[in-house]
């Protein structure tokens, strides 16, 4: 499934999610309030987890604000405040499950696998799959397949057509890419993105009839049927 951590810690972010990985999970880091909202806002995930504290744009306001936006994501707050209060602030601002920090890293897996269960037996389940036109990806098994053929791909290249697929429609730019398949939070002046775009559009277009894989002169990619 597809995870965002918020969280302004980077070496605890890294651990988690390391941890995360492990156990099959693809994560997403935001390291302040804002940046997690702007994340969360592409509605690309199937569980939030977000610290309460953190400079600038606490997890709180975030969460609150992405509620109030409709979202309904499910969010698992992790927190330093561990008071009863403060642990009901949370669950109304929008968490659906609260831990106190520290934590066994056990603890957090079971409760991110229950909120996961709990999504998926109330409403309808998380995403396991994409499609665009005759390509389908299974986000589960990590397989890709187009017009009934095969197509194999390397994790950077999953992750970079999952992006993809999942804003199906829209330009996306390159910054957008370098920062959610990347997670370069900055402009390198790299050529990494364009490589594997190249790369990508050889292994889903080539072969077919129809180009999926789109550039758009000036601003990014779009993947869509048609121009």
């Amino acid at each position: 499934m597809k995870l965002l951590i918020v969280e302004d810690d980077v070496a605890a972010a890294r651990s988690l999610k390391e941890g995360l990985e492990q156990a099959g999970h693809d994560v997403d880091l935001a390291h302040d309030g804002e940046q997690g909202y702007t994340l969360a806002r592409q509605g690309n995930h199937d569980l939030w987890i977000i610290d309460v504290m953190m400079p600038g744009r606490d997890g709180l306001s975030a969460l609150k604000a992405l509620r109030d936006e409709g979202r309904r994501t499910p969010a698992l707050i992790v927190s330093a405040l561990g008071e009863v209060d403060e642990r009901v602030e949370g669950l109304r601002a929008g968490g659906d499950d609260y831990v106190v920090k520290p934590y066994a890293f056990a603890e957090l897996l079971a409760r991110v696998e229950a909120l996961l269960r709990r999504a998926h037996h109330f409403g309808g389940g998380p995403e396991t799959s994409l499609e665009v036109a005759d390509l389908k990806i299974d986000l589960l098994s990590r397989s890709v397949v187009r017009a009934g053929q095969a197509i194999d791909l390397q994790p950077r290249e999953f992750r970079l057509l999952e992006y993809l697929m999942r804003n199906a429609g829209q330009v996306v730019t390159r910054t957008m890419l370098l920062e959610n398949v990347w997670e370069y939070f900055f402009d390198p002046q790299t050529n990494v993105v364009d490589v594997h775009i190249s790369r990508l559009r050889q292994k889903i277009d080539k072969s077919f009839a129809t180009p999926l894989l789109h550039t758009v002169r000036g601003e990014g990619y779009i993947l869509r049927a048609e121009l």
